[in-house]
């Protein structure tokens, strides 16, 4: 819908209640006439302790994610961004696009997710060996390794921090984030992911990539990024990454 804040597109932004970082990163990333618009998942409880306990979080999350796009499709959203990605990447790349087509049925408009953005930013750049880091438990990790193996991706390691709940996630340190991406590199490597979007990573991931010649992608910039171009906003800029300055 045309607004005076956001004439260009309006996006409705699916994000868990813990989560504190998408909303600034966003609109530290935001082109002029683009407006974001959150609705938020109520988290129960936050603790990611465990790979049960990572489990079970999903499943509460699961629960109340329609009434999240529900109360945002109340201000009428051009397109919608899944500003969360762990549910995404779950069940691997036939997971995905039934979680798209769900919220497709949900809402009547199309959606960016991060696990889809991820795939087609690496496709941009014809890379194809990539290294892996999130925030989660390793259930989490593998679930983010098979999308990328069904998908054709060879996925040379997945490094997860194992943040004990999902608010941690965004205490986590740039110099953590740089660590756990270099775990995950070598000559052989195309480039460098970074799944979990309460891993605040966007200024980690360009001046990474500027120092290793390669790309490295935080999730919300890809993310943003997709949602942006699908919507035929083709603004390049500087600070984020090549990604926003060149594709």
């Amino acid at each position: 819908m045309v607004n005076v804040v956001g004439p260009r597109a309006t996006f409705g932004v699916i994000i868990p209640s813990t989560n504190t970082v998408v909303e600034s990163e966003y609109y530290e990333m935001r082109p002029p006439g683009v407006s974001f618009h959150a609705g938020r998942i109520w988290i129960e409880d936050e603790d990611l302790g465990s790979d049960d306990n990572f489990e079970e979080f999903l499943v509460r999350l699961r629960e109340q994610l329609a009434t999240a796009v529900r109360d945002v499709m109340t201000c009428h959203p051009d397109y919608l961004i899944m500003g969360m990605s762990a549910e995404t990447f779950w069940g691997g790349a036939a997971g995905n696009a039934r979680f798209e087509a769900w919220i497709r049925e949900l809402s009547g408009l199309s959606v960016s997710t991060g696990a889809s953005a991820c795939q087609l930013a690496l496709n941009e750049y014809g890379a194809r060996r990539i290294g892996v880091i999130t925030p989660y438990q390793s259930v989490g990790d593998e679930q983010v390794r098979q999308f990328f193996t069904d998908l054709g991706f060879e996925v040379a390691g997945v490094h997860g921090l194992k943040c004990p709940t999902a608010t941690s996630i965004a205490e986590v340190p740039a110099s953590t984030i740089e660590e756990a991406f270099l775990s995950v590199d070598g000559p052989d490597v195309d480039a460098l992911v970074q799944a979990g979007t309460n891993l605040s990573a966007v200024h980690v991931a360009p001046e990474l990539e500027a120092r290793l010649g390669k790309p490295v992608l935080a999730i919300n910039t890809a993310t943003l990024w997709h949602a942006l171009r699908t919507n035929g906003i083709d603004d390049r800029f500087d600070g984020f990454g090549s990604l926003l300055a060149e594709h």
